[in-house]
């Protein structure tokens, strides 16, 4: 180490140069390092996090930014730091180690490795001042630090021997045909699992359900499930109108630490406002709910306003803290209510909002809630207005600049689908950028690339969800736009992935690093979704939603692919639907039909624009809508559908099967009602 500053200084990570002045060397993960720690026959100490995680801060202030503990860890360990979203791989692998051997995860993540790379003792935060039944980091380096002394081949074996057993307790489900009665009784536990008072799904903490919801949602189109619908209206109800949704800009926190949405863990993420963005926009336009529609309008714009780079993208997420204090921008006494609004209003605000003398927070402190609403919505839109000016008075969170693949292509999806379901033309323009954005920076001689930062592409290569999940949104892209270029790039990146992930010897399973990737102790092939989708899971979304809109010398092949995936996750689907949102909604679809429309008219034709926003707002369960020409080159659907006694019209298919043509918004909304 030269200077004070350690070998961080030129990666495209922001949590990373969060960590480049520390004493101590970190390096990121490369083989060279894991080489260094065999040359010098030392420990690797393996610390993963990310740019807005609150605890990551807390470690690094307490223990990494010690001259003396960097002093030991410097002597006595390779020092590897490494992003969780710019290595999902890395992080997967070594996160199983740490459930495996403490019953639970997080972050940071704090790893002792062998020189190979396989873990021997794994944790997460550590205090610097031993805790009862915790030592604090310090004495725990030093255990360390003695045990590879004293007795180095007992440690390297036991690392062994966890690989090992990591490796036999994981491979591909066993196949499961997910089929109606598989569907329904999904349903019938998560309704069990269901919190009867608050929404959501469990106790705390309490994190979003988007793609649960999303499933939901589906399964009401399908079936008219009413108490479907009704998890779905209450969850989100419960959550936009907790402290987990920004009351004043928009956008939510990553998730609750109680069951009730009051109190979030502040950090925004990318990935959780564009699933529910998505979520909120099909309840919008199915119920005509105006919460719903406020909070799809309101995400959109936070996500647009607050998280789009310079180039286009879209940044990972808002840090937890402001200035190391957790919330500082975010919550309110009632003296500073009135200090902003006056007496009457900063009352009224109080009352409105729940902020109380006693607080919900921190030192007498509330987060913002909706409690009511008031008649006087021209009232209540004035004092958001008063309060968010104020607010950007404050110090402010920092933003991590990355741009992710997989959350971009999320975010793509969302507000593409948004704008045309509620005719907003400004996010369609702002997702074909980040889009544009992605295919010249990330995707580089047919591969793609995981993130980026400045408009720099990274290193790291993109995993299975990063093919998955932008392969999605340039088929929403190509629906939205009517542009055949997406849909030819959206079946080059499903064909790469099909071809890079697959499983060597299970039909429809799949890894979640390319065959030619970097090996690791282990290849991570996790089908379960959480915060996100898994990357099968997405790329079975994918897969269905192409084979829809693909010429039908390859539809079937699309298809039958997406069919062998879910089945690969049938188990999953039906023993814990909850960890399997986003493999229920390709269900859902499949089931469905699903459906395709397909709208010709001349360009400018009043019309076709009737038509396709009709079509936009009322397609349902991963069906496709998409207007152009009569047989407009590169465009599938629209091949040998010609116009109606020279008139617009749109043509309604389920599962390949076509109605007649139809001429009138009126005729078009009869053809998509649930059969």
């Amino acid at each position: 180490m030269m200077g004070g500053v350690n070998r961080l200084t030129e990666s495209t990570s922001p949590y990373l140069l969060q960590h480049k002045d520390n004493p101590v060397d970190w390096q990121p993960w490369s083989p060279a390092a894991l080489a260094e720690a065999r040359a010098r026959n030392v420990p690797i100490l393996l610390s993963v996090g990310y740019a807005a995680c609150h605890w990551c801060h807390v470690m690094a202030h307490e223990s990494f930014e010690d001259p003396a503990i960097a002093e030991v860890l410097n002597e006595h360990f390779v020092n590897i730091k490494v992003d969780r979203e710019e290595r999902p791989d890395i992080d997967a692998v070594y996160m199983t180690a740490t459930q495996a051997m403490t019953g639970h995860g997080g972050w940071p993540m704090t790893c002792f490795l062998t020189p190979d790379g396989e873990p021997f003792h794994c944790g997460t935060y550590y205090p610097p001042q031993p805790r009862p039944g915790m030592p604090s980091f310090r004495q725990l380096i030093a255990a360390v630090v003695d045990a590879w002394r004293e007795r180095p081949a007992e440690l390297a074996e036991a690392g062994g021997q966890l690989v090992e057993h990591l490796r036999a307790q994981t491979g591909p489900l066993t196949v499961a045909e997910v089929d109606g009665a598989v569907l329904d009784e999904a349903v019938a536990k998560l309704a069990a699992d269901l919190d009867p008072v608050n929404g959501g799904f469990g106790t705390a903490p309490k994190f979003p359900p988007s793609m649960v919801l999303e499933a939901l949602l589906r399964h009401y189109e399908r079936t008219g499930s009413a108490s479907a619908l009704s998890t779905v209206e209450q969850t989100a109800s419960a959550m936009a109108r907790g402290g987990i949704y920004d009351q004043l800009a928009g956008g939510f926190a990553r998730y609750s630490v109680d069951a009730e949405w009051i109190v979030p863990h502040f950090e925004k993420m990318l990935y959780d406002n564009a699933l529910l963005l998505r979520c909120y926009a099909h309840l919008a336009v199915r119920t005509d709910s105006p919460l719903a529609s406020r909070v799809t309008e309101q995400t959109a714009e936070f996500l647009c306003a607050e998280l789009r780079t310079p180039e286009g993208g879209f940044a990972s997420s808002l840090d937890a803290d402001t200035e190391g204090v957790e919330g500082l921008t975010y919550v309110w006494t009632p003296d500073q209510l009135t200090e902003v609004l006056g007496e009457s209003d900063g009352a009224w605000a109080a009352e409105v909002f729940g902020v109380t003398a006693q607080g919900t927070f921190e030192q007498g402190s509330s987060t913002l809630r909706l409690l009511t609403d008031p008649a006087d919505s021209e009232r209540l839109a004035r004092v958001r207005a008063e309060l968010l000016r104020a607010r950007r008075e404050r110090p402010q969170p920092q933003r991590d600049e990355k741009v992710i693949a997989a959350w971009n292509g999320l975010a793509i999806t969302a507000l593409a689908e948004a704008g045309a379901a509620l005719d907003r033309p400004q996010w369609i323009a702002a997702a074909r950028e980040a889009a544009e954005l992605l295919i010249r920076v990330h995707y580089v001689d047919g591969r793609l690339l995981r993130g980026s930062r400045d408009g720099i592409a990274g290193q790291a290569g993109a995993v299975l969800e990063d093919y998955g999940c932008l392969s999605e949104a340039l088929l929403t892209l190509h629906q939205v736009t009517g542009e055949p270029h997406w849909l030819a790039l959206a079946c080059e990146l499903l064909d790469a992935a099909v071809e890079l992930f697959a499983h060597e010897s299970a039909a429809g399973a799949y890894y979640d690093t390319p065959a030619d990737g970097e090996a690791l102790v282990q290849r991570p092939a996790d089908p379960g979704d959480n915060a996100t989708p898994s990357g099968a899971a997405a790329l079975a979304n994918s897969l269905l939603t192409a084979s829809l809109l693909v010429g039908a010398e390859r539809a079937d092949a699309y298809r039958s692919k997406a069919t062998a995936a879910l089945d690969r996750a049938g188990a999953l689907v039906a023993k814990m639907p909850r960890f399997a949102g986003h493999w229920l909604t390709a269900a859902e679809a499949m089931h469905a039909g699903p459906v395709q429309v397909a709208v010709v008219g001349a360009a400018g034709d009043p019309g076709r624009a009737e038509l396709w926003a009709s079509a936009a707002a009322q397609v349902r369960s991963g069906g496709v809508a998409l207007a152009g020409e009569p047989d407009a080159p590169g465009v599938p659907l629209l091949s040998q559908r010609p116009l109606v006694d020279g008139a617009a019209a749109a043509y309604v298919c389920r599962g390949y099967v076509c109605d007649r043509p139809v001429t009138t918004v009126a005729e078009l909304h009869a053809a998509l009602q649930p059969r």
